[in-house]
């Protein structure tokens, strides 16, 4: 593998000094773009796109040609492991992900089976393989999964929910057949992301995107546990460099003390806390990457600009800092918008690195 020219967004992570604060943002690859849309056209459909090795390297590279990014994140889903285990997956437009065979009880927890990843999720290796191959070295490739939870509410919903009530259900009247259900998500998590540092992902993020609709113990029992055991699990070390990687709860604000407190080397927040504050509580126990409202990214230039200067200003002097969104960028986002937030980024972020 080519040795790596820009380690910006690996540095800031681990706390050592970087010239300007990186930035990348999720979903890069993404809908807003055009190029990735005539792309996806080209595969027919969504998991079509991500089981094409080619064409999923294509996607990744694509935001890397049009704005000055510090890394590329591996182009996949976070349903990839439940689609291994059997479930069904499938997408209904306009609708998000379904699964054909969901997880309603222990009967069907039990007869699930941990996947192996470099034969049932042998499309993502192989994607990862060849975006490194194709980075050249260039700025360093990002791995990531879904959390266990967050895999679990699709696999017991069946698909996207705004209550949540069947895996709280779960939750609630039997939960072993959810903590059986986590335990081999966890192994499985553990197993997929140590094949993509294997394969040549540099960096690898744990994606809890509903990990914030569960109660103040219940986001431990359920989902912080479970993360934690991911991270003690990975390898961490490839080849002689160290691989950081990051645990991102939405709206997980309320828990960042113990988010840090698992050694993960990074923290992704999203936009409803205050990166300064954020700074405040865990020291320099941990990266944070973060934090904009990707809806900021609908306004002018210049006031994209004024958002960027604010965050910067409040995270303050030094490394650490990891620039992103709080989530992922939208659809409808204009390119050229997403290009002024990350030149904003890349200019106004050199007076804070002396």
């Amino acid at each position: 593998m080519a040795e790596l020219k820009n380690r910006r967004y690996l540095d800031a992570l681990l706390r050592k000094p970087v010239d300007r604060t990186p930035v990348w943002m999720m979903r890069q690859a993404g809908r807003y773009l055009p190029e990735y849309r005539a792309t996806r056209a080209q595969a027919g459909d969504f998991m079509a796109l991500c089981k094409n090795t080619e064409l999923a390297t294509e996607v990744t590279m694509q935001p890397l040609r049009r704005y000055p990014l510090d890394a590329a994140i591996l182009f996949s889903d976070i349903l990839t492991i439940p689609d291994a285990m059997g479930l069904g997956l499938y997408f209904e437009t306009g609708e998000g992900p379904k699964f054909k065979n969901p997880v309603r009880d222990l009967m069907d927890v039990s007869a699930l089976k941990v996947p192996d990843p470099n034969k049932d999720l042998k499309y993502v290796m192989d994607a990862v393989s060849s975006i490194r191959r194709e980075l050249k070295g260039e700025v360093p490739l990002i791995g990531f999964s879904g959390s266990p939870w967050t895999l679990a509410t699709y696999m017991v919903e069946g698909g996207s929910s705004k209550t949540f009530s069947k895996i709280k259900r779960m939750a609630y009247e039997e939960p072993e057949a959810l903590h059986l259900l986590l335990t081999k998500l966890a192994e499985s998590v553990t197993e997929y992301l140590n094949a993509q540092i294997d394969a040549g992902a540099q960096a690898v993020q744990i994606f809890d995107t509903w990990g914030g609709v569960l109660t103040h113990h219940d986001y431990r029992e359920y989902s912080l546990d479970y993360m934690a055991k991911i991270v003690d699990g990975l390898n961490r070390n490839n080849n002689g460099e160290k691989v950081p990687v990051v645990l991102f709860t939405k709206n997980g604000g309320l828990w960042l003390e113990d988010i840090a407190a698992t050694g993960c080397d990074g923290v992704g927040l999203d936009w409803t806390i205050n990166i300064g504050d954020a700074r405040k509580r865990v020291g320099d126990k941990v990266a944070l990457q973060g934090n904009m409202d990707p809806a900021v990214l609908y306004a002018s230039p210049d006031r994209i600009r004024q958002e960027v200067s604010m965050i910067l200003d409040s995270y303050g002097e030094g490394t650490g800092h990891v620039f992103n969104l709080g989530h992922g960028i939208t659809p409808e986002v204009n390119p050229d918008n997403a290009g002024a937030f990350i030149n904003a980024v890349v200019e106004l972020s050199k007076t804070y690195h002396k």
